[in-house]
């Protein structure tokens, strides 16, 4: 199994910031705790596929799952050697296929961070799982406790994989989307499969993270915020059962509800 390689101590991916903070007590100069952010640029048998602005935690599975997600790799299998050196900014990949040409078109997606994806591509997803909103309620909380770098810095987004009653894993990210990449790529990495699952996130929902949860065979994607209409029309077309606003005691579906027991 593969460890996880980038910083493993949450205050190591926070910087300490000088700042002026203003209360009912006038101006106070106080120190305050921000995500740190880094590029990493991945290579594909020494060519440069793409730059990714992430927070540096668990390099290696964002890079897994990140060219898992885009249709480079459909396992770890294809991958011969892999080096990702967070002091250099830099994952190494030589996949078996030594002469495999890298895509040439990129789309900018809306993630935080300057998402990139190649393609866009999306199998629908066929599960029979069923949920409860007391399920949601409680896979929720727990995300909420796991929250350890947003607690510290505030500034970023987090997301898990969970089944109906347990998180299996969680990733914290600048970038909405580098939480699924490192979600898929921990699974990969650990042989959990993401197959009738739920994905838990803290911030919008776009199409790219409907597509990247097709790709895993997800039926059900939470989010504590809204999904852009598009992510909507996608999970209708994707046969993905997506929530929104679930906090509170609330939440609302937009698309195939019959996934949620009455």
């Amino acid at each position: 199994m593969l460890e996880a390689i980038g910083s493993s101590d949450i205050t190591a991916v926070a910087e300490d910031i000088v700042c002026d903070r203003f209360s009912d007590e006038g101006w106070v100069r106080t120190t305050m705790h921000v995500p740190s952010e880094m590029e990493l640029a991945i290579y594909i048998n020494q060519q440069e596929l793409v730059t990714i602005l992430c927070t540096p935690i668990k390099l290696n599975y964002l890079v897994l799952g990140f060219l898992y997600g885009e249709g480079i790799i459909s396992g770890i299998g294809d991958i011969v050697m892999m080096r990702v050196c967070e002091d250099d900014s830099l994952a190494d990949v030589r996949l078996k296929n030594s002469e495999y040409q890298l895509p040439m078109q990129r789309t900018l997606t809306s993630g935080c961070g300057g998402g990139v994806v190649f393609k866009f591509h999306g199998q629908k997803v066929d599960s029979g799982l069923v949920v409860t909103p007391a399920e949601v309620f409680s896979l929720m909380k727990q995300l909420q406790e796991k929250m350890e770098l947003y607690r510290l810095s505030g500034g970023v987004h987090t997301s898990a994989l969970s089944d109906t009653g347990n998180l299996l894993v969680v990733a914290e990210d600048i970038g909405r989307h580098n939480t699924l990449d490192k979600i898929r790529g921990e699974c990969l990495a650990r042989g959990i499969s993401t197959r009738d699952r739920l994905l838990l996130s803290t911030g919008r929902v776009s199409s790219e993270m409907l597509l990247k949860a097709a790709k895993m065979q997800v039926p059900v994607v939470v989010s504590r915020h809204s999904p852009t209409g598009s992510a909507v029309s996608l999970a209708r077309d994707l046969g993905i059962t997506l929530v929104g606003h679930a906090r509170g005691g609330r939440l609302l579906v937009y698309s195939h509800p019959e996934r949620f027991g009455r």
